[in-house]
């Protein structure tokens, strides 16, 4: 989709920003971490007590800032700096407030502490800036609470289709509609009501995120700029049926065993994904849940149910489609050879993104002058970005260097890193803005 603002209509380019308020960020990420802590790792349940505190926080900070705060029927936070014309588009950024269970304390939050940080930089520095620029909060990013995609920004633009209020999370069973209401939402204007932005009403979206793989600490880059994001393609109930069966008695012959079965399937498509990478696709596969009925297994019985996922990714809708349908036919194959059904259940999945090549430049220019290894990068999981750009919005990534991957209690964003990745959204940000000094200010803070 073309971008409903070109980048040649976003503001003529400012030299000067002020420092962010990194020592606000810190205090921010310490009560996060204090206030998530689930005993092993970090668990901000989504439309629950931990997503909760997180935006309740970020609210109290904002209003200290004396941002103006509110937010939509689906309980996504904007906080926002004023600016001098409020009537033109206004700059984004931030991210989500969410996690995975069990997750570390800066996948997503880092994007909305990085926001908040270089907006109290600008508060304290009495810079205003051309126009509105908001710190967006977004609810629901991580889909292993509830199985539907980009909950929050799909709200905000009017995109969450009624059915996925539906959709029961993982652990309670009630449905999406039933946590919003219950934490003060509006599930019914979700549908009903009109969206809460405007594609053509937002200048530009950045996200500040963790990299979430090793690319940039095996480099020696302290910073990332993304090029796009991958989509993805997501069996997420699949399951093969098979017959049980005396482990001793049924000779191979007469066996219609789903665990071989199940077996085969990722061994052939690790082939086929192989194969695909030397026809010059890029794309990863991958089976994050894998297991037999803990009722009806036993060690004594050939296996007659294996249930599973599959999760593809790849910047490239064709080679989504691609792999889908070796997916399928696979299925099938293995399915007729040893007498056993595959039934891969309901697919879900989201499109892949470009990134804007002018916010880019944007960010690339800010790193370079403030001394930040930097370099260009695709980001192979789901980002709110690429909701945003694929509404029209010109959207950027800054991924931040980052050890141990996330998802996991093991994240490790150094603070140094953290501080210069900020510094370079700031920049960029003003920029895009027209940040000025306030009158009678002469010098930078």
């Amino acid at each position: 989709m073309q971008a409903v603002n070109p980048p040649t209509s976003l503001p003529p380019a400012s030299t000067w920003a002020p420092r962010p308020d990194l020592a606000l960020a810190e205090r921010l990420f310490e009560v996060l971490r204090q206030t998530g802590h689930d005993g092993v790792g970090i668990t901000r349940d989504t439309y629950g007590p931990g997503e909760q505190r997180a935006h309740a926080l970020a609210t109290e900070t904002a209003r200290a800032l004396d941002l103006e705060v509110r937010t939509d029927a689906a309980l996504n936070l904007y906080l926002t700096l004023p600016g001098r014309n409020r009537n033109a588009p206004a700059v984004f950024t931030g991210s989500h407030l969410d996690s995975v269970p069990r997750g570390g304390n800066y996948d997503g939050a880092a994007g909305v502490v990085a926001g908040l940080a270089v907006l109290a930089g600008w508060r304290q520095a009495g810079a205003i800036p051309d126009c509105d620029v908001t710190v967006m909060g977004v609810r629901a990013e991580e889909s292993a609470w509830f199985p539907v995609s980009y909950i929050g920004s799909k709200a905000a633009f009017g995109l969450l289709p009624a059915e996925a209020l539906q959709a029961r999370r993982f652990d309670t069973q009630r449905t999406l509609a039933d946590h919003i209401q219950s934490c003060g939402g509006q599930p019914d204007r979700i549908v009903q009501g009109p969206a809460a932005l405007d594609a053509s009403r937002i200048a530009a979206f950045f996200e500040l995120h963790i990299e979430q793989g090793p690319v940039l600490l095996d480099g020696g880059f302290e910073v990332g700029v993304v090029s796009g994001i991958c989509g993805s393609l997501r069996y997420r109930q699949a399951r093969v049926l098979g017959e049980y069966a005396h482990s001793g008695a049924t000779p191979r012959s007469h066996r219609h065993d789903a665990v071989v079965a199940a077996a085969e399937l990722v061994c052939t498509l690790q082939r086929e994904w192989a194969d695909m990478e030397r026809q010059g696709h890029e794309l990863t596969l991958t089976f994050g849940q894998f297991g037999t009925d803990g009722q009806q297994a036993d060690f004594s019985k050939v296996s007659g149910q294996v249930d599973f996922c599959i999760d593809i990714r790849s910047r490239s809708l064709d080679s989504l489609h691609d792999m889908d349908l070796r997916v399928q036919r696979t299925a099938e194959a293995i399915g007729q050879r040893l007498g056993v059904r595959f039934d891969l259940g309901p697919s879900s999945g989201s499109q892949p993104a470009a990134m804007d090549d002018t916010l880019r430049d944007r960010l690339r220019h800010a790193a370079r002058q403030s001394g930040a290894a930097v370099r260009d990068m695709p980001s192979g999981a789901g980002h709110d970005s690429a909701l945003f750009a694929n509404q029209g919005v010109p959207s950027a990534m800054l991924f931040v260097r980052n050890a141990h991957g996330s998802h996991n209690p093991h994240e490790a964003m150094a603070a140094a890193d953290f501080a210069a990745a900020t510094r370079v959204l700031g920049q960029a940000m003003a920029e895009t803005a027209g940040l000025q000094r306030a009158a009678g200010l002469e010098t930078q803070p």
